[in-house]
């Protein structure tokens, strides 16, 4: 099948996966109660007098913990449609396999832009400082990871097809594990030898040192770059391993 034909696949996938959430926005606010509870209750337990200051770097520690958690999800909608035939109706239509599965990954880049600026205009009252440039291309950074991630969701729901309690172990058991490793509540900096060796190796890390550098102002960093290519090695792993999976599907 030719790239132009993928691509127009991909947009059709894409705009039948976005019309349910455009109408119903409140997915996107229900992602967002585990960031807001975290900003309200921990970030005020965090060292030091300057709420400001902990704010602009824990606001963008939740801004990709937002991310993750709801891409991550993703491939339950997977089992669902699964569950109800449409995704096998999916799969004998003329849409390419590929399109299928990335026009659904393309999704995970709408919510990113929404969680971000609602984070932020939570934020900005009690001493945030926002840099619009700046959280622009954190905002890009963290739909390319999103897509990534939620590539892998999709992957592993094609796995656990009528086995829900496969996809909700191994989701539930790295989720908490990624965050935690990522230092996105606190500073890891003390952490033992080979927490810090975890942190280094995790795709997390790195976006996240990249987005807090970028809501601070700083744009062209070396952080920034490492964050930009870890989501985007992410994004290859996920979608290589998400189409084979989908063209394999049955």
């Amino acid at each position: 099948m030719s790239i132009a034909s993928v691509v127009r696949h991909t947009g059709i996938v894409l705009e039948r996966e976005a019309r349910p959430l455009l109408r119903s926005p409140f997915q996107i606010l229900i992602s967002l109660v585990q960031p807001l509870v975290f900003l309200a209750m921990f970030a005020p337990l965090l060292p030091g007098d300057d709420l400001g200051a902990t704010l602009q770097w824990f606001v963008p520690g939740m801004v990709a913990m937002a991310c993750l958690t709801a891409s991550s999800m993703t491939g339950s909608n997977l089992m669902l449609e699964m569950q109800t035939g449409s995704h096998e109706r999916l799969l004998v239509s003329p849409l390419s396999r590929s399109g299928l599965l990335l026009g659904r990954a393309l999704k995970e880049a709408l919510p990113v832009a929404a969680q971000t600026l609602v984070l932020v205009l939570v934020a900005w009252p009690f001493g945030f400082t926002p840099h619009a440039l700046g959280i622009a291309v954190a905002i890009v950074l963290l739909a390319l990871f999103s897509v990534g991630v939620g590539a892998l969701s999709f992957a592993l729901g094609l796995a656990s097809k009528d086995q829900d309690w496969m996809f909700w172990t191994v989701q539930q058991t790295l989720l908490f594990p990624v965050l935690l490793s990522a230092g996105v509540l606190l500073p890891l900096d003390d952490a033992p030898g080979w927490l810090r060796w975890l942190s280094q190796v995790n795709p997390l890390t790195h976006v996240v040192d990249a987005t807090r550098e970028l809501f601070d102002g700083h744009v062209l960093t070396g952080s920034v770059g490492v964050g930009f290519i870890a989501a985007l090695v992410l994004l290859a792993v996920g979608l290589l391993v998400g189409i084979r999976k989908m063209q394999r599907a049955h």
